[in-house]
């Protein structure tokens, strides 16, 4: 049985956790992850004791306390640390960026001077829609766009067009991933976060067509009041369709 000692070790409360993910990344041992949209510590020999995510925690869930715990564990950190990217790389951690996309009088590569460039419109982070925590601040009455992985390939100017305002983005592909468990996700935030509006971006292809039947699905779903749009985007990559409606159950 594994020896323990008193020492200095964080301690997390939930209750003040809103899931934003700045102590994760923040940690360099890999002591804390993000669990279903909340910070944990996932072992007490990962902590070192030395605070840096106290540091990074916006809303004072994190604090130190002394009791007995597993001494740290120089090596089980770094075996952890090897590990990290196959079960909760800090990169997928959520975030929400400021601002909106600007133009910069630079020239692209390739480009001629005085050509324009645009900077990103994404506003948050991650967007893989398996990786969203449902609980993120920024899904609260937001505009969401959930579009096939393909159409920000497909289309020529995703950013511009469909993206900026504030606007969250959710991306997935209604073909190899698990459509049921996206729909069910998706239904749950609308549910819990009332967006006012949601625009879905499919390609023209039958498989994607998935994505408009999983959203509309979710949406039935959460009785979600809301202004819906969907955009159907062509392979050569304009805009074949656009309809919209407006979702009332109340």
């Amino acid at each position: 049985m594994e020896a323990k000692i008193t020492h200095r070790i964080i301690t997390i409360d939930r209750d003040k956790c809103d899931g934003c993910g700045l102590c994760a990344e923040a940690c360099h041992e890999g002591a804390i992850r993000m669990i279903d949209g909340k910070a944990e510590l996932v072992s007490e020999s990962y902590c070192d004791g030395l605070g840096d995510c106290i540091g990074e925690c916006p809303r004072g869930a994190i604090s130190f306390e002394e009791r007995e715990a597993s001494p740290y564990d120089e090596e089980a950190v770094k075996k952890n640390m090897a590990s990290a990217c196959s079960s909760g790389c800090p990169g997928t951690m959520a975030r929400s960026m400021g601002g909106d996309a600007v133009d910069r009088k630079e020239p692209p590569l390739g480009k001629p001077e005085g050509a324009i460039r645009r900077e990103s419109a994404l506003r948050n982070w991650p967007v893989q829609l398996s990786l969203i925590p449902e609980n993120a601040p920024y899904l609260s009455g937001s505009h969401l766009v959930i579009a096939a992985d393909c159409s920000a390939l497909a289309h020529p100017d995703f950013h511009g067009s469909f993206l900026g305002d504030g606007k969250v983005c959710l991306m997935g592909c209604p073909k190899l991933d698990d459509a049921g468990a996206y729909r069910d996700k998706l239904a749950r935030i609308m549910a819990a976060h009332s967006p006012r509006a949601v625009t879905v971006i499919h390609m023209e292809v039958p498989c994607c067509g998935g994505m408009v039947r999983l959203v509309e699905s979710a949406i039935e779903e959460a009785k979600a009041d809301l202004d819906y749009t969907r955009v159907k985007i062509a392979i050569e990559g304009g805009e074949l369709e656009r309809e919209s409606t407006r979702y009332r159950f109340s």
